[in-house]
């Protein structure tokens, strides 16, 4: 047990592992089988659970609407979540604190409260075609101000669940003005004229969940859609990550835990040259070395988000949101390549929960910046800050 594990947060883990064994798990085999579809009566079921749970504003105040939780015990329900495949635990949208921080009271109104009664679902419009890790230096988008509105022109890639969302959070670099090259985010309702879907790529993974390049042709939008100022966009943008680093570690915490489980019980009752193949070393080896690299990620997720509740100095923050997303990512992709090997050829096939693992946790080497970028943050912070501010 975490010694720093609390009540309130053994319940949301008790709570979310239930919703997860009881109403997704079930359903992973059917979505893999249709594109990572799932019937729509099914998906509403999933939605209104995770609604009625207050999952949408788990991070965002009560006062707003929201649950209130801090990042502990929003971790402590990533983890759960991603005990189950093919994202069937995005069955609902996420309002983030940043947003409650920074909205006006425009957007609040018609675009965090629809987040938070699951009536709006948002995605994010930042990789470009040549930025894809580099978001600060190569983005090429551009918004510029005529009148009260602005006139945004520009490519996007891979906008993660675009095809089921109603807006955009775009990053843009202002076009002209004493702002100029400067970074901003903007709301772009999806049904504004002069958005244009380019295509929608295939990937390994089978998500009902696309990952679209859309280009924006002079797609004119009110200047209320700007998120706070002008020249601040990266503020925001890096908040985000921050957010989404620590929600991809706890989710391969979770997906680590499923697949040892899993290998598990299959060692114990698959018999191979007369005995469990459980009782053969190079099966104990793998699982104990599975088991180690879990525990020891799990505690570094744990005290990260307690430094986080603690507000520790966001620089320092930044840096160490890589080095979890780095460790738990990494560890997950070694995990589930165990877990394949132990399943032998059943591991191999799209039914078995090590196979789609396999194809699935391989993309969090890549996306929220790849592990080869987290390891230069992690350094450049080491060189700035010293050790000290790393591991303490």
């Amino acid at each position: 047990m975490y010694s720093g594990m609390t009540p309130k947060a053994l319940e949301w883990q008790k709570k979310i592992r239930k919703f997860v064994n009881d109403e997704l798990i079930p359903w992973e085999v059917h979505a893999e089988k249709n594109d990572g579809d799932l019937p729509k009566d099914i998906e509403k079921k999933h939605r209104d659970i995770a609604i009625s749970l207050g999952l949408p504003g788990m991070g965002i105040s009560k006062e707003s609407g929201g649950l209130g939780l801090n990042m502990f015990e929003q971790m402590i329900i990533w983890e759960q979540l991603g005990r189950v495949t093919n994202a069937l635990c995005w069955c609902f949208s996420e309002a983030q604190d940043w947003m409650e921080e920074n909205f006006n009271d425009f957007q609040k109104e018609n675009y965090l409260k629809p987040l938070l009664n699951g009536t709006k679902k948002e995605c994010y419009a930042i990789t470009e075609k040549g930025a894809g890790s580099d978001v600060d230096g190569s983005i090429e988008t551009t918004a510029e101000k005529k009148g009260d509105q602005y006139i945004i022109n520009g490519e996007k890639w891979y906008v993660t669940s675009a095809n089921l969302a109603d807006f955009f959070f775009l990053q843009a670099k202002i076009k002209s003005g004493e702002n100029k090259d400067k970074h901003s985010l903007f709301i772009i309702d999806k049904d504004t004229e002069g958005i244009e879907l380019i295509d929608t790529p295939k990937f390994s993974h089978t998500y009902a969940h696309h990952h679209s390049i859309y280009r924006f042709n002079n797609v004119s939008i009110p200047s209320k859609n700007i998120i706070g100022n002008e020249g601040i966009g990266m503020d925001y943008t890096h908040s985000w990550f921050r957010h989404e680093r620590l929600g991809i570690a706890a989710r391969c915490c979770g997906a680590a835990e499923r697949l040892i489980d899993e290998a598990t019980i299959f060692a114990k009752e698959r018999e191979s040259f007369g005995d469990k193949i459980s009782n053969y070393q190079a099966i104990q080896f793998m699982l104990a070395d599975c088991v180690n690299e879990l525990a020891s990620t799990r505690l570094m997720l744990y005290e990260i988000c307690k430094a986080h509740d603690s507000n520790q100095d966001v620089k320092i923050l930044h840096g160490k949101c890589s080095m979890i997303k780095l460790l738990a990512s990494e560890m997950a992709n070694k995990i589930a390549d165990r877990a394949v090997q132990i399943f032998g050829g059943r591991g191999y096939m799209r039914e078995n929960v090590a196979e789609r693992y396999y194809r699935e946790l391989r993309v969090d080497r890549i996306w929220e910046g790849t592990s080869e970028i987290h390891r230069i943050i992690i350094a450049n912070s080491l060189y700035k800050r010293g050790l000290k501010s790393l591991i303490e």
